[in-house]
């Protein structure tokens, strides 16, 4: 939100046809992007009134998005009539109800590449491992889908599956097995795996995100030693494609993708609509309140077919740790976070698939009956959020 201070210097960019016709064959960000500001509503919002803006358009993930509803309730609470309308961009799809985000697909599209390279660098070795760390904070979707794209990966780790480095059934036994075995290996992980296993860093980004440890180096540096003390002949390579695969051109379907989002919100917010995300559910585009959206961060579901299908693709154990109760504390974590959520909706006589079912239809159905209903409707009482 950098650019709604003054004291930055950041001018208003006018978005004409000339400016834009070819931003789309170029990756990154035209507007730019920054880390942090979100705490400053007032400022946010006095700078929107300063500027005459009605409509917001705030393109982000699950933080930005989480800051977008704190934008729109100060504007609610000065009573203007300002719309607010999210638009889901985080490689890390993790926005809940939205079938993806844009920018997902152009990443593992770009991180599959990254794998098949290694994969056939590992491949030409004596001994050869190839190790890929590639992004995901808190969800492994990037990792899951670019293991499932390659077939080349042998073993996928993702903040949400536990794993060990040391015993029968730690990590490295197995890698040690599967090179016996083949003479090469594939390691994918997501940059939030195996944070357990790190001295945490206590520090915090602009934007308040812890900044993790480095796991990709971690896991270098300890595969090494491993093979070292047992006196095994390994040729490792490691490569972090983290920018790489963020600043690249998207693929097709993710440009088509990015222009509908941008024309359903536009005309989400020509019609009145705010405090609103445009999600692709079920191939069809919705309004989707960011109370909900952002309700709880999406992640892989170790108990899912996603998941499991990765394990057929990558052939790994299930659970690469030696004391499975550790496991089960963690799943026993996670499903009573998601029973919280569930009995959350279902005080109201909703489920999480009823609620995509309906396309949250009811919701913008009484919305459509106001200039700026849900503004009205989503007032912060958690019963008409629903």
């Amino acid at each position: 939100y950098q650019g709604f201070f003054a004291e930055n210097g950041y001018d208003v960019v006018d978005l004409n046809p000339r400016v834009v016709d070819d931003i789309h064959k170029i990756g990154g960000t035209y507007l730019g992007t920054s880390r942090g500001g979100g705490d400053r509503v007032v400022d946010i919002v006095d700078s929107i009134e300063r500027l005459g803006i009605n409509m917001m358009f705030i393109i982000g993930g699950d933080g930005t998005q989480r800051g977008s509803l704190d934008i729109a309730n100060e504007i609610e609470r000065r009573g203007l009539k300002i719309a607010v309308v999210g638009i889901p961009k985080t490689v890390d799809n993790d926005l809940q109800f939205i079938d993806r985000s844009f920018g997902f697909e152009t990443a593992v599209q770009k991180a599959t590449q990254a794998v098949n390279s290694i994969h056939m660098e590992a491949q030409s070795q004596i001994g050869g491992i190839g190790l890929v760390k590639l992004m995901g904070r808190e969800s492994g979707f990037i990792a899951t889908a670019t293991a499932l794209a390659s077939h080349e990966t042998n073993f996928c780790l993702i903040p949400e599956v536990p794993f060990e480095l040391d015993g029968p059934n730690g990590f490295l036994h197995h890698l040690e097995e599967r090179l016996e075995k083949r003479g090469h290996a594939v390691i994918v992980v997501a940059e939030g795996a195996g944070q357990e296993l790190l001295a945490a860093t206590n520090a915090t980004d602009a934007s308040g995100n812890k900044k993790l440890a480095d796991i990709g180096v971690y896991l270098r540096d300890k595969i090494n030693e491993y093979f070292a003390k047992k006196n095994i002949q390994i040729n490792l390579k490691y490569i972090d494609p983290g920018y790489e695969v963020r600043a690249s051109v998207t693929t097709a379907n993710d440009s088509i993708y990015c222009e509908r989002l941008g024309n359903n919100a536009v005309h989400a917010a020509m019609a009145g609509k705010t405090k609103i995300v445009i999600g692709l559910v079920h191939d069809k585009y919705v309004h989707i309140p960011i109370s909900m959206a952002t309700l709880q961060r999406n992640v892989v579901d170790p108990e899912s077919s996603l998941w499991r299908d990765c394990l057929d693709a990558t052939l790994q154990p299930i659970y690469m740790v030696n004391n499975i109760n550790t496991v089960l504390e963690k799943l026993r974590k996670d499903r009573k976070e998601a029973e919280e959520i569930n009995a959350f909706l279902e005080e109201y006589g909703y489920t999480k698939v009823q609620l995509i079912r309906a396309g949250y239809k009811a919701l913008l159905d009484e919305a459509a009956e106001h200039d700026l209903g849900l503004a009205k409707i989503m007032d912060g009482d958690r019963k008409s959020v629903v």
